[in-house]
């Protein structure tokens, strides 16, 4: 895990602007929590249980707070979902989420939820075990297939997003990762996905590419990859992901 002070210096100035509005717990879940952080390439990934209720005045707090943190280095990465004792069981709710510089809802999801049990890192307050019910296996499993063949599947047939590198990157750990979560239950993080990726069939040199993006020295030179490179790699990518997505979602339905 690489992390230095800037990192640290964004969690210390995020907790003392959530101080107004009173947080029942902070917490990390992700790359931190698990471990296989990697500062300035990976996200921060939190959640912050309010008192509640959510009202039309704590969205513009929230987004307010979001603003003033906009000179540290590292808040392109910070993404934060808002939950409330009274809502935070709700698998299917989608509560006040600020990713990618914006505010929006969307769901903390069974897999975020089993990491948060896991190996959620307790920033503030309560303990995750004492707010989140725990997600049963079956409830693990059946969101993993659903995700693999309601989203991920949908998109390989979609050729525009796969010359991103966040696209190929995602959509060969996450399938990884779902892989060994259907079939042993565990949760593994982006390192042990790649070091598996192999085994799977993926292309190995675009496996190749996600580990030198993602784990290569900060400050190494970075050549840019031609145009026909991100073809090719959106494509391999593709060949893979759908075949593979299909066997997966069949072995287990």
């Amino acid at each position: 895990m690489t992390r230095s002070d800037a990192t640290d210096r964004l969690l210390d100035r995020f907790r003392a602007e959530l101080r107004d509005l009173a947080p029942v717990a902070v917490w990390a879940h992700g790359s931190l929590g698990g471990g296989d952080y990697q500062e300035g390439r990976s996200d921060l990934d939190l959640i912050v249980v309010l008192e509640g209720p959510i009202t039309v005045r704590t969205v513009w707090r929230v987004a307010r707070l979001h603003a003033r943190l906009r000179a540290e280095p590292l808040v392109a990465k910070l993404h934060c979902s808002y939950l409330t004792p009274g809502t935070a069981a709700d698998a299917e709710r989608r509560h006040l989420t600020w990713a990618h510089q914006q505010l929006f809802g969307r769901p903390v999801t069974p897999v975020t939820r089993r990491e948060l049990h896991a190996f959620g890192l307790v920033l503030s307050g309560e303990r995750p075990e004492r707010l989140l019910p725990p997600v049963t296996d079956g409830e693990l499993a059946e969101f993993v297939v659903r995700d693999q063949r309601d989203f991920w599947r949908r998109e390989v047939d979609r050729v525009g997003n796969w010359t991103q590198d966040a696209w190929v990157d995602v959509g060969l750990t996450t399938h990884a990762r779902a892989a060994v979560t259907l079939k042993d239950g565990r949760l593994i993080t982006k390192r042990e996905a790649l070091d598996l990726l192999p085994d799977l069939g993926a292309p190995v040199e675009v496996v190749a590419d996600i580990r030198r993006r993602r784990y290569d020295e900060p400050g190494e030179p970075t050549p840019v990859p031609a145009p026909e490179w991100l073809i090719r790699r959106g494509q391999l990518t593709r060949d893979y992901l759908g075949p593979s997505i299909d066997r997966l979602v069949a072995a287990y339905t």
